[in-house]
């Protein structure tokens, strides 16, 4: 992870899975995470960006 991918998995946790991963299963999880409170999102973010 690069410094502007941990910037936005912060501040904007769908968006970075998205430019990651792609618009699919992940995107929506974490979509439906930060949209039900914002801590999840980001955990869930952290946890789809470090893996590979």
């Amino acid at each position: 992870m690069n410094l502007l991918t941990i910037i936005l998995a912060i501040l904007i946790p769908p968006l970075a899975v998205g430019i990651n991963k792609g618009i699919g299963g992940a995107f929506l999880i974490n979509l439906i995470l930060t949209l039900i409170f914002w801590l999840p999102g980001v955990i869930h973010a952290f946890w789809v960006l470090s893996k590979k």
